[in-house]
């Protein structure tokens, strides 16, 4: 077997639930688990959100809900988009809380229902991505009221810029609070109100609502460095890989494709088996490094397909040697925000992007859980 792969530490991911829960007071906790649980292992991960006491969980596609159920998770999912119309009668049987934006959808679901289906409502604030046209509301909640089988469960938008612009934010909910206000004046009252993605529930109170939607947050990543720097959040994954190969190559040898640029000493230089089909881009090739020894290796060359280069100077190295590609080693970290910032991208894309072919190895407390 192929000695790389992905650590996924699910006490982390239960800590952060309930650290989050605990600062967010009231309100019930989505825990977020789209995107295979943001590259984590989507039914592990939420396994360990529920036991950290997250209230329900969310997803993007139909498809991520259908395998939840099939795990056997039971607790109410949220599907985030409204997927085909043709999907509806899926989302009903697996019981998938549908969100929901067109009267054209609503009326797919209550078409494939025997029962009262719980829908939530989603509202453009300003995203402008997807969601009802603040306006077009109160007649969308109009038809849902109107309709046997389905129940106004609740409505939600999404911030666009909460990490970073506080006046675009409170804007948002000034949006949405009037759309709140409307159905209320008309006697309509919403179960379930959520705005907050974890910026949001991490910097804005007022957004809380009785619920929080937390995806990067559970994962132990903050969506910029100095969001609530208060709370011990801990970062869940870790990439890890071992020196296949060492060999001592003399001074201006030029190691991997392209041949980017020279030895400037005679080195040791140790191949890794980890590539850019693994989710190492090909822009590290140039400073990306790696942990070895607990110390921090600078790359010899170009990020290939399946294999890097690491440049280990005089420092010695045998084939089997733990090699750290994201996460912690001795005393010292490459995080995942690290990346982004060599890429000029966020720390979402950074773990999502980690490909399958990296198996996931659980740990909990006792030990790997496989």
């Amino acid at each position: 077997m192929r000695p790389s792969w992905v650590e996924v530490d699910l006490d982390a991911i239960t800590h952060n639930v309930r650290l989050i829960s605990n600062e967010v007071g009231a309100a019930a906790l989505c825990a977020v688990v789209k995107a295979d649980g943001y590259g984590h292992g989507d039914v592990p991960v939420a396994e360990a959100a529920l036991a950290g006491g997250a209230a329900q969980l969310a997803v993007a596609l139909v498809e991520e809900g259908v395998r939840l159920r099939d795990a056997g998770v039971e607790a109410p999912i949220l599907v985030l988009s409204q997927p085909p119309r043709e999907d509806a009668g899926t989302m009903v049987a697996r019981r998938l809380t549908p969100t929901v934006y067109t009267a054209e959808f609503a009326t797919a679901v209550a078409a494939a229902a025997a029962e009262p289906v719980p829908i939530h409502i989603k509202v453009d604030t300003g995203m402008h991505r997807v969601g009802a046209l603040p306006e077009d509301v109160p007649g969308l909640v109009g038809a849902v009221l109107d309709d046997p089988k389905l129940e106004f469960a609740g409505m939600w938008t999404h911030f666009a810029v909460a990490e970073d612009d506080a006046e675009y934010t409170k804007r948002q909910l000034e949006v949405f609070n009037d759309v709140v206000e409307r159905l209320r004046a008309a006697g309509i009252a919403v179960p379930v109100l959520h705005t907050a993605n974890t910026a949001g529930a991490l910097l804005y109170p007022e957004a809380r609502y009785n619920m929080v939607r937390v995806g990067l947050g559970i994962y132990g990543l903050r969506p910029a460095p100095d969001v609530a720097g208060h709370l011990d959040l801990r970062p869940a994954m870790r990439v890890v890989s071992r020196v296949s190969l060492a060999k001592r190559l003399p001074a201006g040898e030029r190691p991997s494709y392209g041949r980017r640029r020279s030895l400037p000493a005679e080195s040791t230089i140790a191949t890794v088996p980890v590539g850019y089909a693994d989710g190492l881009s090909r822009r590290l090739s140039d400073a990306g490094r790696v942990l070895i020894g607990g110390e921090l290796r600078e790359l010899a060359g170009t990020v290939t397909m399946d294999q890097i280069v690491v440049d280990m100077g005089d420092d010695p190295v045998e084939e089997g040697d733990e090699v750290v590609v994201l996460g912690e080693q001795g005393s010292n970290s490459i995080t995942a925000d690290d990346w982004a910032d060599l890429l000029g991208t966020i720390n979402y894309e950074v773990v999502c992007r980690l490909g399958p072919r990296l198996p996931r190895r659980y740990l909990r407390a006792g030990g790997d859980g496989g």
